[in-house]
């Protein structure tokens, strides 16, 4: 079922978003060389305790998980690109590292993701990231009351084809609320004018993840982490955004 959210409503699901922005910007400060991606996620943990926030991913058990998730925080290096579970890794210089988090604060929930290079970079992983982002930014300004949500997949994936890159529809962007998941979906790719028709008081998560060299992925045997079929790396931004009468509202946005 699709939710609409009064103003009032939007207006108190802004600290959560303020706080998930806060922690994405400290991981992003965090990772470095020789950082250990489970001292990642006890940042995340420590400043959910912090706050009395709730974690949205540690008891979290769709049906393609293994089990239930067991951390705060998803940490995606390289090849890997969704629902990275982190695990025993010292970060290496030139990693390309994909940071996901979504927490409640006051029973609001928001979702944002960030992709970094840790130590020295490659061009073509700073590509990646650039167009990422500037998916992200396009299917922002797409997501304004009276168009359909094709608009936001297409200006998703225009940005994608633009740049030479295929475009996975497996996963992609959601509803957020009181769950961290909800209707509707919203793919990284479509066509214009068709599906739903975007009304204020709609709040989505969207994200686009790309990867370098083909749109096929493999899970790992924790049946979480999503890699790359051939071994190309991988780039993810996001932002759970609100839609109004206006100008959407970008409740996870970073300083």
């Amino acid at each position: 079922m699709i939710e609409l959210r009064t103003p009032t409503q939007i207006d108190q699901m802004r600290p959560a978003g303020r706080f998930v922005a806060s922690v994405i910007s400290a991981l992003a400060e965090k990772a470095d060389v020789g950082v250990n991606l489970l001292e990642l996620d006890e940042l995340a943990h420590r400043m959910i305790k912090d706050a009395g926030a709730e974690s949205c991913y540690i008891d979290y058990h769709p049906s393609f998980g293994a089990s239930p998730f067991g951390k705060v925080l998803c940490t995606s290096v390289n090849d890997a690109v969704l629902h990275g579970l982190p695990f025993d890794y010292v970060l290496q210089d030139g990693d390309l590292l994909s940071v996901d988090f979504a927490a409640a604060v006051d029973g609001w929930v928001s979702d944002s993701a960030l992709s970094v290079i840790v130590g020295t970079p490659r061009e073509e992983d700073q590509q990646l990231i650039a167009t990422t982002e500037k998916a992200l930014a396009a299917g922002i300004a797409a997501a304004r009351a009276g168009n359909r949500l094709g608009d936001i997949s297409f200006a998703i994936g225009s940005v994608a084809h633009e740049a030479g890159l295929k475009v996975n529809l497996q996963f992609g962007g959601h509803g957020v609320g009181r769950t961290m998941h909800g209707e509707p979906h919203v793919p990284n790719d479509g066509r214009p004018g068709r599906g739903l028709k975007l009304r204020p008081g709609l709040v989505i998560a969207i994200e686009p993840w790309f990867l370098h060299s083909t749109d096929e992925i493999a899970f790992d045997p924790d049946g979480w982490t999503i890699r790359s079929a051939d071994g190309s790396r991988g780039a993810h931004a996001e932002h759970t955004v609100a839609i109004t009468d206006g100008d959407p509202i970008v409740l996870t946005a970073r300083d």
